[in-house]
């Protein structure tokens, strides 16, 4: 059981909560902290304290005055008008991790929000409700308005949910679960929409799968390795030890005990070639240090689900303090570096897809046809994983680096910490299609090396493959085949040895 505001939260958590291997629950301690805190600030209220964005305007209406009797009502019309997004839907696992986190965040103890809000956010996280989310319309400080402006509306019964792929009136889906929409009282409005939520939930998930990515590239890359006839000697311990980065040795042990006890690394171990062409020599290099940023992206992203991104954040006493813990820059460029290591994993990938299907680098048949001239083999495979590098390498432009003032120049400086994490986990995806197109490559260049052998572990992976996608030994439709390594990548990443090496990778706790 996951504490709210009390234990955590860590990548590897939140995954097992959004797969329902944990549950998030809220513990008599905590409300009653809660509640101790909204009562401190229901007190300075009462008082006729000025407290920004309970009895004031927002943004560089700052100054405003709000009368008592319309609280209430502030917080909704904060709510409407603030759901200003457009464009195609955040997917439903970033809305989960939305909920998730914001029910965390406010846990924290310095929004002074009552408990029950917390345990809404909860018993909609529970029964699966998501909310549908337009992706476009955050520039990433005063945090994520807009998307989670769109999360709330839905948990008011106002907006709109996810039903069989497609957006459904809120009302309606939240009276299917039992639920009673959501009724703001002052402040809460303000302290569910402002923060880096929805950039920091895109993250996670885009993070997540790529360290998904890593591990398959480990395995990709021995495999082209093995199928390459290449040399091993590259990851051997004084490579590592004299440049001691740790993930070099993560990444050398990874591919080493993939290819232990090949017989094609056997057979060609005397044949003379001095070195490989540096996609395969420098694998180390480039997957370790892949690693390293992926580690220290982590270690950011698991900062960021364990802080307060509110504005102001409320002492135990009730005194605010303003601030801008709602900038999302630490997100903005955590994802932009995520954008950048994803970009170079795909570059490689696809330098190892070219090398298998060129007779003079690999010995292989021409692009790894039997009956090269007939067949134009795995030709346009390759092609189609240099259209996705290319795609990949403008989408590594940073966004962290613009800003475009708004609000009357009151947010005069933003992160588009958003737009950061929405095209890093483009970019994730399309690494993930390269990569599949290698282990493709690579399986049907381990078999045009037969009768020899791979290692073990790798025949057994290629055994299952090849259950779902054919030798081809003449051409057939590319795309189909395509579309039956993707999903068979993404069922294996869920099992092990794959789903091992993974957790290989990815340490428990960053922080």
């Amino acid at each position: 059981m996951f504490r709210l505001g009390e234990d955590r939260m860590t990548l590897a958590r939140l995954i097992d909560l959004l797969d329902g291997r944990d549950r998030p629950a809220l513990s008599d301690e905590r409300r009653r902290l809660l509640a101790r805190r909204r009562q401190a600030l229901l007190e300075r209220m009462a008082r006729g304290e000025v407290v920004y964005g309970v009895n004031t305007g927002f943004g560089r209406l700052k100054d405003q005055r709000i009368p008592e009797d319309r609280l209430r009502e502030l917080q909704v019309r904060l709510v409407r008008s603030h759901a200003a997004g457009t464009g195609e839907p955040l997917p439903p696992t970033v809305v989960r991790a939305m909920l998730l986190l914001r029910a965390h965040t406010l846990a924290l103890g310095h929004s002074a929000v009552r408990p029950e809000l917390i345990e809404h956010l909860l018993g909609c996280f529970e029964v699966g409700l998501v909310p549908w989310v337009p992706a476009q319309g955050s520039v990433g400080a005063s945090g994520d308005l807009a998307p989670l402006a769109h999360m709330v509306l839905a948990l008011m019964g106002e907006g709109a949910c996810w039903v069989d792929g497609r957006p459904h009136p809120a009302r309606e889906v939240l009276s299917a679960h039992g639920i009673t929409p959501l009724s703001l009282e002052p402040r809460e409005g303000i302290a569910l929409i402002n923060g880096t939520t929805a950039s920091t939930a895109l993250l996670a998930v885009a993070l997540h799968r790529a360290f998904e990515n890593l591990a398959l590239a480990d395995l990709a890359g021995a495999m082209t390795l093995d199928a390459a006839q290449g040399s091993v000697h590259p990851m051997d311990p004084p490579v590592y030890e004299t440049r001691p980065y740790p993930a070099f040795r993560v990444v050398a042990r990874q591919v080493r005990v993939w290819l232990e006890g090949s017989e094609i690394l056997e057979h060609h171990r005397a044949c003379g070639k001095i070195q490989d062409n540096y996609s395969l020599r420098c694998m180390l290099q480039v997957h370790g240090t892949v690693l390293e940023a992926l580690r220290f992206i982590q270690g950011v992203l698991e900062t960021e689900m364990n802080s307060v991104t509110d504005n102001p954040v409320f002492l135990e006493d009730g005194t605010p303090v303003y601030n801008g813990n709602f900038h999302g820059a630490p997100v903005a460029m955590a994802a932009d570096l995520l954008a950048t290591v994803m970009t170079t994993l795909s570059a490689i990938s696809e330098r190892r897809v070219f090398h298998l299907m060129t007779p003079e680098m690999s010995g292989l048949p021409a692009f790894l046809t039997p009956e090269p001239g007939l067949n134009s083999g795995f030709m346009l495979l390759q092609v189609t994983a240099a259209a996705l590098v290319s795609e990949s390498k403008t989408l590594a432009h940073p966004a962290s680096v613009d800003t475009i003032p708004t609000s009357g120049n009151q947010e005069d400086h933003v992160s588009m910490s958003l737009w950061a994490a929405r095209k890093a986990l483009q970019v994730v995806e399309n690494t993930r299609r390269v990569l599949t197109i290698e282990l493709m490559a690579a399986a049907q260049g381990i078999d045009l090396r037969r009768p020899l052998r791979s290692g073990p572990r790798i025949e057994a992976v290629l055994a299952r493959f090849r259950q779902a996608v054919p030798f081809r030994a003449e051409d057939a439709v590319a795309a189909e085949d395509l579309a039956r390594a993707e999903a068979w990548v993404e069922a294996q990443l869920r099992q092990p040895p794959l789903r091992d090496e993974v957790e290989a990778v990815m340490v428990r706790d960053a922080g």
